[in-house]
Formats: C-alpha cells, sequence, structure tokens
C-alpha cells in the first residue's frame, strides 16, 4: 500500500478527480475537480488530497481541507472525504490515510486536526474527541470531532 499526494505527484490529479466523483458523488463534480487542479503548484500547505494505492489499483481516498462545508469556520484543517473500497475494509487501511493526513497536518504547524462525521464510534478510536455540532448550508448538522496533534504539551 501507499498513499499519493497529488500536490506532489500531479501525474495523478486526473486520476484522483475521477475517483472522488465516483465515491462522493452527492457533491458537485465540479467541486473536486476545481479544488484538486488548484492544490497542484499551491504555496500554501492546504488543500492536500491523497489516493489509497494497492500496486495501481486506487482503494481509497481523502482530503485535508480548510473547511468541509460546516458552520465552525474558526477551525481547520479538516479531514475530509475519507473513503475505503468495500473490498479492502476492515484492514484498517483508512489508518493510513490518517496518518499521512496528521503528518501533513503538523508539518503545516498546525495543532489539531477537525473532522465532520455521522460515524459515532470509528473516529475516537484514532483519538478524535466529540467536539460539537455543526451546521451545513443544506440545512443538516453534523457531528464534529476534533484530534490533538500535540497531547503532551
Amino acid at each position: 500500500m501507499r498513499i499519493i499526494s497529488i500536490r506532489n505527484n500531479p501525474t495523478y490529479k486526473d486520476q484522483a478527480i475521477q475517483y472522488f466523483q465516483s465515491v462522493w458523488k452527492s457533491v458537485a463534480p465540479e467541486i473536486y475537480k476545481d479544488c484538486i487542479n488548484n492544490c497542484i503548484g499551491a504555496k500554501k500547505p492546504l488543500p492536500q488530497w491523497y489516493l489509497l494505492m494497492d500496486h495501481k489499483v486506487i482503494i481509497g481516498c481523502a482530503g485535508l481541507i480548510t473547511n468541509d462545508f460546516i458552520s465552525r469556520m474558526d477551525l481547520y484543517p479538516w479531514l475530509c472525504a475519507v473513503y475505503i473500497d468495500e473490498k479492502f475494509r476492515g484492514n484498517n487501511f483508512a489508518a493510513l490515510l490518517l496518518d499521512k493526513a496528521k503528518t501533513d497536518t503538523i508539518n503545516a504547524g498546525f495543532e489539531h486536526l477537525y473532522l465532520s462525521t455521522e460515524h459515532v464510534g470509528y473516529y475516537e478510536k484514532f483519538g478524535f474527541e466529540f467536539l460539537g455540532l455543526g451546521y451545513h448550508p443544506w440545512n443538516e448538522t453534523s457531528r464534529i470531532y476534533e484530534l490533538n496533534l500535540r497531547p503532551n504539551d
């Protein structure tokens, strides 16, 4: 297994756009296309987009962004679009994507990582703690989780 950063490996850009669009159909396809295209060569550390590869096959993805369409715009960066292909679930492969996002978050100088999800009980296994509810523009709420990346400070 290996993780490809699209920012650092722009030759994977089109594959990444197609993969994100195929697994996150509820998001307008232009959003992933625009965001992934514009992360390449960006001067700021965000956004980041990742593919999880099993040899030459994409089996998962994730992103690291400034806001996940949620009201808590004072919090960032956000882990988003975490996905593992159903055939590969149960092998803790999401941990590989989380570790890469955590490393990049720390290297960018951030002390916390945030997540908006309805998966109660899953991300807590990785150290995320429930922070509260956030509100989306489409009149829904999501649970917000925070991960302290410097727990001994």
